[in-house]
């Protein structure tokens, strides 16, 4: 090996050296005292070790697909709402759902009697069956939106359904 390579390695490993000495623990800290705000590793003090703290921000492993999961959740959309706008819009696919979140989202389709083909989105963003918990957005083929009357027509037709749905079901 020639000086001028072995000296360049040299270098790169000294880099390599104080790259990783800028890695530790940071500032050590004494014995009883909170953590400060930039040490997210949450390094504890010895006294600490038999009481470890636990910590928020645990990562997953394979094995949490096996772990049981809360089934306590709840849905936050109003269920009128939901199945009246999958009533209503029912000449349209669905393409994707997600309650949760309260979105539908659907594929072009025909209504009945017209010509034109459309494609929907909806919100329902609000457990109550009020028309501020129901956003409707139409669209044609071309991409073009549908006109205000024409979408408020669409709501006011899922609200109404949404209403017969739940005299229907007596909980009036």
């Amino acid at each position: 090996m020639s000086i001028t390579r072995i000296s360049k390695v040299c270098i790169v490993l000294l880099a390599l050296t104080a790259v990783a000495a800028c890695g530790g623990r940071g500032q050590p800290r004494a014995p009883g005292q909170p953590l400060i705000a930039g040490d997210a590793e949450g390094y504890m003090d010895r006294e600490d070790v038999g009481n470890p703290i636990e910590r928020s921000d645990k990562k997953n492993s394979i094995w949490d697909i096996f772990k049981k999961k809360n089934t306590d959740l709840q849905v936050s959309v109003n269920r009128y709402i939901w199945n009246a706008s999958l009533e209503v819009l029912n000449f349209l696919p669905v393409e994707s759902v997600d309650p949760f979140t309260g979105v539908i989202v659907m594929g072009y389709g025909t209504p009945p009697g017209g010509g034109r083909a459309y494609r929907a989105t909806v919100y329902v963003k609000d457990p109550a069956l009020e028309a501020r918990s129901l956003i409707v957005a139409l669209q044609t083929r071309g991409g073009r939106p549908v006109g205000a009357d024409t979408q408020r027509a669409v709501e006011d037709a899922i609200l109404a359904r949404a209403r017969q749905l739940r005299i229907k079901d007596g909980n009036f």
